[in-house]
């Protein structure tokens, strides 16, 4: 049997490019989910689940304003 991992969510979230490019972004400045999405070419929504998984991940951290 496989045991899980907290590895684990850390390579699913680095493991796409996206999620990558937002780590990328992040490191300049903290900035807003809107602000994070302004270069990519999909939804306000998806950029939020992205930035959920590196969440999950411990990679990010989230500030509700």
């Amino acid at each position: 049997m496989v045991e899980y991992s907290p590895l684990d969510d850390v390579f699913t979230a680095l493991g796409d490019p996206t999620r990558r490019a937002i780590l990328t972004r992040l490191r300049r400045s903290p900035a807003t989910v809107g602000e994070v999405a302004e270069p990519f070419d999909v939804s306000l929504n998806a950029i939020s689940k992205h930035v959920k998984v590196l969440e999950r991940a411990g990679l990010v951290s989230r500030d509700r304003v």
